[in-house]
């Protein structure tokens, strides 16, 4: 670890009085280094108070929701490198420096502990692999890449995406939301595999398996026609163009054979089929315009965000270039 790089270790908790002060007690000793901040997000137990006697700063969350807790750390939290772990004990401390040696390293904005290779047989409730195992299929076919585990919570960030995502979240859905803005943005995503525990007896998950999993994938519906909307209207425009044709050959056969249209309403129905596709396809294209043009914005704004102490301490590291 780079000495002058600072590094904070940021824990979202609700309820966690059962395992707060071990992970506390456990990044530390794994990250000497770095500040500890425990993000109380509404809890009813001693979950603020043990955080606090291990020795983490807690900072209060009082909106309910894993979203809101995220929005509080990247604005309230000033550090070169950021990595968030869920409270409840089932992510392993001792391998915190290997997800965070690629945003050290400058080779990646993002990195993800990534679960399903290794994991105990009770570390995942009923239909939550298969829903992950869905995600991470439709966010790799939509935006052409290979993605692990999209909703893990073990994450480390640089200074540039913490300070140029704009989170929208409320929810579970935020690790969506952040894993679809890296790739939508271009940057550098990086994964490296984690052994992920149970909870220990007593502490339940705090994910709703149907509610959370359906507001999933609305989130991922949303980005996506909000980051690729040309494709998305395009998709509608082709499945509407594809089912106005067959109604229209159904009328334009029946004229053929009769000199006569006698299922008018079959023939509106394929007009308006076509109409509608035409207006999703204009719809596309103006939005896609839109969305370019405020892309580069984003990356304008993007790269005016200071580098973080470590890219400086390569910099300096580096030198001048030889001019002889």
């Amino acid at each position: 670890m780079t000495a002058d790089v600072r590094i904070a270790v940021l824990i979202p908790c609700h309820n966690e009085a059962l395992t707060v002060a071990k992970v506390v007690a456990d990044f530390r000793a794994a990250l000497p280094q770095a500040a500890i901040y425990v993000f109380d997000n509404a809890s009813t137990d001693e979950t603020a108070a043990l955080a606090r006697a291990a020795g983490a700063r807690v900072i209060a969350v009082p909106a309910k929701g894993k979203g809101h807790v995220v929005r509080s750390m990247f604005r309230d939290v000033d550090a070169d490198v950021l990595l968030m772990v869920d409270g409840d004990d089932t992510y392993p401390a001792d391998h915190a420096e290997r997800v965070l040696a690629p945003v050290l390293a400058g080779e990646a904005d993002m990195v993800v502990g990534t679960r399903l290779e290794a994991h105990a047989d009770s570390a995942f409730r009923r239909f939550h692999g298969f829903g992950n195992r869905l995600v991470r299929t439709v966010i790799s076919s939509l935006f052409q890449t290979r993605i692990a585990d999209v909703l893990s919570g073990y994450r480390a960030f640089n200074r540039r995406f913490v300070r140029s995502m704009p989170v929208l979240s409320q929810g579970f859905e935020i690790e969506t939301e952040m894993t679809v803005f890296a790739l939508a943005q271009g940057m550098v995503l990086r994964e490296v595999p984690v052994p992920y525990g149970s909870r220990p007896e007593g502490s339940h998950s705090k994910l709703n398996t149907f509610r959370d999993g359906f507001r999933v994938l609305r989130t991922i519906l949303f980005l996506y026609k909000d980051h690729r909307p040309l494709l998305f209207f395009g998709l509608i425009a082709i499945a509407c163009t594809l089912a106005g044709l067959a109604f229209g050959s159904v009328v334009i056969s029946e004229f053929a054979l009769t000199g006569a249209v006698t299922h008018p309403s079959t023939a509106v129905l394929a007009s308006a089929l076509v109409l509608t596709a035409l207006l999703s396809l204009a719809t596309g294209l103006i939005l896609d315009t839109v969305n370019r043009r405020s892309q580069e914005l984003m990356r304008l704004l993007t790269d005016q965000i200071l580098p973080s102490t470590a890219d400086r301490s390569r910099a300096r590291d580096d030198g001048p270039a030889d001019k002889g």
